[in-house]
């Protein structure tokens, strides 16, 4: 079995003045050219755009990338964007991997001399990530409609009862051969003195 040879396209994002106020993003782009097993980068104004989006697209196609680095906002918020992005171009969206060089960096970061470096390791290490993306399916496992309650104290019960009330079957386990917990060995409970039971 050969090695795949690696097809990295770094997509470097201005997000508005977002990025491109504080970091100088084409020198990230220069430099992303420059990365080992890196093809092709591109710069552009916002990459989550329908506009940006087709352009990695396109880009995946012409360069026939394998792995796409996107350097631009929060994962939190764009990735599942940019996986979409690239299944769509016929990748396996788990080939993707993000640079936040805004959050990271440009957000944090008011001084250009010092947030361009910052900005260029970012991209370097996402690469070397890039490097290590395999393909992955997912899996879609069935989910039981039931709940498993484990004590038959008060507050399993409790719990018991919650649940079946909200309409699910409920099993509800106890080790002893009765339910209650501590409470039912007591007489009395604080603060009314009332029988426990």
């Amino acid at each position: 079995m050969t090695k795949e040879e690696l097809r990295i396209g770094v997509f470097v994002c201005d997000c508005g003045s977002n990025i491109a106020g504080v970091v100088d993003v084409d020198e990230v782009q220069r430099f992303a050219e420059r990365l080992p097993d890196v093809v092709v980068a591109v710069r552009n104004k916002y990459t989550c755009s329908d506009p940006g989006q087709q352009e990695i697209q396109q880009t995946i196609f012409d360069h026939k990338l394998n792995r796409v680095v996107v350097a631009s906002c929060s994962p939190a918020s764009y990735e599942p964007i940019f996986r979409q992005c690239i299944q769509a171009a016929g990748l396996n969206p788990y080939l993707l991997e993000m640079a936040n060089i805004r959050e990271h960096c440009s957000w944090v970061t008011p001084d250009r001399e010092a947030a361009t470096p910052k900005a260029l390791d970012i991209v370097r290490v996402a690469v070397a990530r890039a490097k290590w993306l395999y393909p992955q399916d997912e899996e879609h496992i069935p989910v039981t409609d039931a709940a498993l309650v484990i004590g038959g104290g008060v507050a399993g019960m409790q719990a018991a009862l919650d649940l079946a009330d909200a309409g699910h079957p409920v099993y509800l386990v106890e080790k002893k051969p009765s339910i209650g917990g501590i409470m039912a060995q007591l007489d009395k409970v604080y603060p009314d003195i009332e029988c426990s039971i």
